[in-house]
């Protein structure tokens, strides 16, 4: 799923920090619920499947960010993978659009900006992992 942004129009996937004592898993876990209120347990994430340190801007925010790339089967149906922007920071609402679930297809023929660049090449490897394993390169 990609949101698309005010914010340079880009699209993003979900994301955000780990807290305390969380390991990247629990925080892709409460981080899905907080961005798009899809409620998941940590062992339902395979991966990582990709990791990258990025330097980039959101709204008056500059940030450097190791990313860790897990990935998870939802219904996108009402349902356990019904999408919710509830949970969102204000900032997270006033500046996100929408969203849509996008097949590798379309992103690797989309003219959009979507980051990361190479999220098609990720999701081909979370495909080619099938129900799990560690796919990063």
């Amino acid at each position: 799923m990609i949101r698309p942004s005010l914010n340079g129009g880009s699209g993003s996937r979900s994301g955000g920090a780990v807290e305390g004592d969380e390991t990247p898993q629990e925080a892709a876990a409460r981080e899905l619920y907080e961005e798009v209120g899809i409620r998941a347990s940590v062992e339902e994430f395979s991966g990582p499947h990709a990791e990258a340190l990025v330097e980039f801007e959101w709204s008056e925010y500059a940030f450097t960010q190791d990313q860790v790339f897990f990935a998870i089967r939802v219904n996108g149906e009402a349902g356990a993978g019904a999408v919710s922007f509830e949970h969102m920071e204000q900032i997270e609402k006033d500046t996100t659009t929408g969203y849509r679930w996008w097949s590798v297809a379309e992103l690797e023929a989309t003219e959009e900006v979507v980051h990361p660049e190479d999220l098609p090449v990720i999701l081909k490897r979370v495909a080619a992992a099938g129900s799990g394993g560690d796919q990063r390169r």
